[in-house]
């Protein structure tokens, strides 16, 4: 009813304002009759308004404020703010967008109509203005208020610019920065007409923070320090008491809240010891602060300082004096720790209701992005003067050119941050309040989406541009401020980042390198030039040398790296991973000066690099996963010379990562023995899938089914690094084949298996040996299961009974590898143990190994395999136990020497220390002939006897660059002591 008897007008102009988006349309009409604006024009620009209601309000109560201005109005002005808004677009323009985005600015206008004329377009500046611009403009100021007025009406004109998108993120934040700048100059000239004696003290303000790094927020402490210095012929002292006065008075004027409110605290908090701190100092006072006192972030402070008021030379004297000392903070003991631990510790004393609210000091926030950068900088500042910039977003473009931070990363960054500082800008901008919360009210939402162009549900999408700009911000500060690299190229002298020809032959001599002249034709090669690769090498070479350096081949180490990055350094992920994941760079380091093997299955195929600084890609895949691969790779192609080239791929990628991880020191020597043994698997799985195709290709189907039995350590799942396959081939003919065509077929198939994997190509070559089959090189290469079962039946060695210990018959016809195992298990683990009359002769073959097999010349006391208490006592001695005893310890029936030994301990067949001393002789041994292969890429015989060699064992083994004769002496020590259990255990 109430509806029903208002006036059809009111009606209509409430309907029509509703339709333009006013939220409170009758209020709208209430406020419009009262200030007596009628244009429709200038109502409908008034809804486009980031909060079209807030705008209207605060327009209707400036038309009337503007209206009581009389005589005060200047005389070429319209005598209505309406007329004058209709007469100048462009000035509704900008009056709509403040009003509707900053309630404080249309108090501020209201209290004082006559600055909205300042929205002109006759006087607004079109451009942004510097310090000196806005030095002239409140050089007419003489007092604290006409101050904080004229700040105010210059922030207006800001802020009309920024909102009508006139000025971008930087020009704004730059051009409060100067605004500061100028109102800091005039507050102190304003000081100097109140303290008395002024001209008795030099005094420079120097900016800090973000108004030092041109950066500054609409509402922000301004951080300050100042330098003081006596006028000529003035006693220190004195000059000490008017310096302070003049800068207490300078805080004062700008911190003062009045009638026209405050400009802004100054803050002289970063001055040395803080509050506790004099509030001004002499330029040597501050250096002999920063010498002696300041702490990790103290230096991180200083690199925004710029002065912008007072004494232009002394301002520059301070800077001069003090930024040397910031570019070599980076060198002090845990700088890089302690730079990291301070932006935790900022997150920890955030309120954890305001965690999620927290724009700037919250994770993902304002902080990620500007510790991130300025570790960066101070890092590679050092050397790259480029760096050295305050600005956050110059310094992330600096960052980018120089390499330090890929193009893409630098880019989300910069797009990240300018997105944060423009919502922290938008929240600011309302109350006009020192606020880095994000608001939870719906309305305030809505007008700062709407000022950062998201016109669709502004609130929501502007909450969900917040978060992923957030979570982005979040994994590149993660990314970049926890770069391993960072704290590598923190610890080393400047002169060695800089790479002088002279400097770097100096250095890599002391380094270790022998021969320091060809390192430097690589380092040249590598780092010179203006290529954006070069540019990332010249970051990674300090960090990289040293790495070589703790290596016991630097040389060939960094040899290699040219080699491996003149390959890879056209890739668009290779020196991009080595800079920003510094974990994978020093694995790198240490494969390639550690490692002649893993580097030459590097070099083989460089992508490889692409796993280093990944845990989950480090550890060796399991065997149901190769197989599944290549047995894959074995079907899909139908050519077979493809075929097997891929499974041979396949087979070096995996040693490769079985080889990485071992010299990283991520696997046990039980571990590697599995991996190795896995890969061997696999591979003779698929070469036996791509040989039967090819004989039958050739000669037609194949009528048998076939198994491969792997003998020795890879039927005992402890493949070295060297091993090649022992194997022996079974074949069962299919019913109603013919048996001689059938065996031919299996011959065939063997044959072609033992040629594909031999042959030479890019992948390291599979030699599968068959030479523990019966009857050795003189006995067919493969036999029926019927004739395995004759002949054990009849001329079995027990020789052989102990060699069949080890074999396992895992690969080919699943039901002929069960039957293998069933035929052969009596024979190695019998019924009633093994007869005294075999244990004699197993001793007696024995000790014709140790005399006869032992290379001449070769020393009993470091043969690795055949030596006293080496691997072969240690392995003859467990296996003689399986034979006497796996009949009744079902434990001891298996084809690993560990878990035998282990079973025999819990079976009471042997006492712990003794296992103990047999395994750690074992693990010992076999450790340092996989070792000697993963540094030289040939197969030991013996301990190393060369320096060099045993050096380099032993730093893989974990005993350090020096640990050769440790190395040694604990080799001798473990066999001494296996030989002597051996003695009683198996030679009685």
């Amino acid at each position: 009813m109430a509806e029903e008897r208002r006036p059809q007008r009111l009606r209509t102009m409430s309907g029509w304002l509703a339709r333009l988006g006013f939220t409170d349309a009758d209020s709208a009409v209430t406020l419009l009759d009262g200030c007596g604006i009628g244009s429709r024009e200038i109502v409908e620009r008034v809804s486009q308004g980031a909060d079209p209601d807030l705008a209207l309000r605060s327009l209707c109560a400036l038309a009337k404020a503007y209206a009581g201005l009389g005589e005060e109005r200047p005389a070429d002005t319209a005598p209505t703010l309406e007329q004058m808004l209709e007469a100048d677009p462009e000035m509704l323009t900008r009056l709509v967008a403040v009003l509707g985005a900053s309630e404080a600015l249309g108090e501020f206008l209201v209290r004082h109509p006559a600055a909205v004329m300042d929205l002109r377009a006759t006087t607004m500046p079109l451009e942004p203005r510097d310090q000196a611009a806005y030095e002239v403009v409140l050089s007419d100021v003489t007092d604290g208020d006409a101050l904080r007025i004229a700040y105010r009406r210059q922030l207006t004109q800001i802020a009309a610019r920024d909102l009508t998108r006139h000025s971008s993120y930087e020009e704004t934040s730059a051009e409060l920065s100067d605004l500061a700048g100028a109102t800091l100059a005039t507050a102190l000239r304003l000081a100097c007409a109140e303290v008395e004696g002024a001209e008795q003290a030099r005094l420079a303000v120097i900016a800090m923070g973000k108004c030092g790094g041109r950066e500054l927020n609409y509402v922000s402490d301004v951080d300050v320090v100042f330098v003081h210095a006596p006028a000529d012929g003035v006693d220190e002292q004195r000059a000490t008491r008017v310096a302070t006065r003049l800068a207490s008075t300078l805080m004062r004027i700008c911190s003062d809240h009045t009638r026209e409110g405050t400009i802004w605290e100054v803050d002289a908090n970063l001055r040395p010891e803080g509050k506790d701190g004099p509030l001004v100092r002499m330029v040597s006072s501050h250096v002999a602060y920063y010498e002696r006192w300041a702490s990790t972030w103290e230096f991180q402070a200083l690199l925004k300082a710029r002065p912008v008021a007072g004494d232009v030379e002394l301002g520059r004297e301070y800077v001069d004096a003090l930024m040397p000392k910031v570019w070599q903070a980076v060198t002090r003991p845990h700088f890089v720790g302690d730079t990291r631990a301070m932006r935790r510790r900022v997150i920890d004393n955030i309120p954890s209701e305001q965690l999620d609210r927290e724009l700037k000091l919250g994770p993902g926030g304002l902080r990620d992005v500007e510790f991130a950068v300025q570790l960066l900088q101070l890092v590679h500042g050092r050397t790259d003067e480029r760096l050295r910039v305050r600005s956050t977003t110059a310094a992330l473009r600096a960052l980018v050119d120089g390499g330090y931070v890929g193009r893409t990363d630098g880019a989300a960054m910069t797009e990240a941050y300018t997105f944060l500082r423009m919502f922290e800008h938008r929240i600011q901008l309302d109350r006009l309040r020192r606020t880095h919360l994000v608001p939870t009210d719906p309305g305030t939402l809505r007008m700062i989406g709407r000022t950062l162009a998201f016109r669709t549900d502004p609130a929501a999408n502007l909450l969900k541009e917040w978060q992923a700009q957030r979570r982005e911000v979040l994994r590149l500060h993660h990314k970049l401020f926890y770069r391993p690299l960072l704290d590598a190229v923190a610890a080393m002298p400047a002169d060695a980042l800089r790479l002088t020809p002279e400097a770097a032959q100096a250095r890599l001599e002391a380094l270790g390198y022998n021969d320091p002249r060809a390192a430097l034709i690589h380092i040249a090669a590598l780092t010179t030039g203006v290529r954006r690769s070069a540019a990332i090498q010249r970051q990674l070479m300090p960090a990289m040398l040293a790495w070589f350096a703790e290596s016991p081949n630097p040389d060939g180490g960094l040899l290699a790296f040219r080699k491996v990055s003149e390959s890879l350094g056209a890739t668009h992920w290779y020196l991009r991973k080595l800079r920003d994941e510094g974990a994978g760079a020093e694995q790198l380091a240490k494969l390639l000066a550690g490692s002649a093997y893993a580097t030459d299955l590097i070099l083989r195929a460089p992508e490889a690099v692409a796993i280093l600084g990944d845990d989950a890609e480090l550890a060796p895949r399991g065997l149901e996963r190769i197989v599944t691969e290549t047995r894959s790779a074995a079907r899909r192609h139908e050519d077979p010379a493809e075929a097997i080239r891929t499974v041979r791929r396949v087979r070096r990628r995996e040693l490769s990562r079985v080889a990485t991880s071992d010299v990283l020191g991520r696997l046990d020597i039980v571990d590697v023995g599995h991996a190795l043994s896995d890969i061997g698997v696999a591979t003779l799985e698929a070469a036996l899938t791509v040989a039967t195709r090819t004989v039958a290709a050739q000669r037609g189907d194949v009528p048998t089914r076939m198994s491969v039995v792997l003998m020795g350590r890879l039927g005992g799942r402890e493949a070295g690094y060297g091993s090649d396959a022992d194997v022996m081939f079974v074949h069962d003919p299919l019913p109603g084949a013919d048996e001689s065509a059938a065996s031919q077929s299996a011959t065939a198939v063997a044959t072609e298996l033992r040629r594909i994997l031999a042959g030479a190509g890019p992948d390291p070559a599979f030699e599968v040996d068959a030479d523990l089959r019966p009857e050795g090189r003189s006995g067919p290469l493969v036999r029926t299961l019927a004739s395995y079962r004759a002949y054990y039946a009849r001329w079995s060695m027990v020789w052989e009974a102990q060699a069949l210990l080890r074999a396992a018959p895992v690969v080919g016809d699943p039901e002929l590898s069960a039957a293998f195992r069933d035929l052969i298990d009596p024979l190695r683990w019998p019924a009633d143990g093994v007869s005294e009359h075999d244990v004699r002769e197993i001793r007696r073959i024995k000790a014709r190994v140790d005399s006869e097999r032992l290379p001449r010349g070769a020393d009993p006391a470091t043969h690795l395999k055949l030596g006293r208490g080496g691997i072969a006592d240690v392995e003859w001695t467990v296996q003689l136990m399986q034979m006497q005893h796996a009949h009744d310890v079902e434990g001891l029936r298996t084809t690993e020497t560990l878990p035998a030994l282990h079973a025999g301990v819990d079976a009471g067949l042997i006492s712990a220390d003794d296992a103990t001393v047999l395994e750690d002789a074992w693990r010992l041994a076999s450790r340092i002939r996989n070792g000697y292969v993963l540094l030289r890429n040939r197969p030991a015989v013996s301990l190393p006897s060369n320096a060099n060699d045993r050096a380099g064992v032993a730093w893989l083994l974990g005993y350090g660059i020096d640990g050769g004769e440790h190395m040694v002496d604990d080799y001798l020590r473990a066999t001494r002591r296996a030989r002597q259990v051996v003695e009683r255990l198996f030679w009685g």
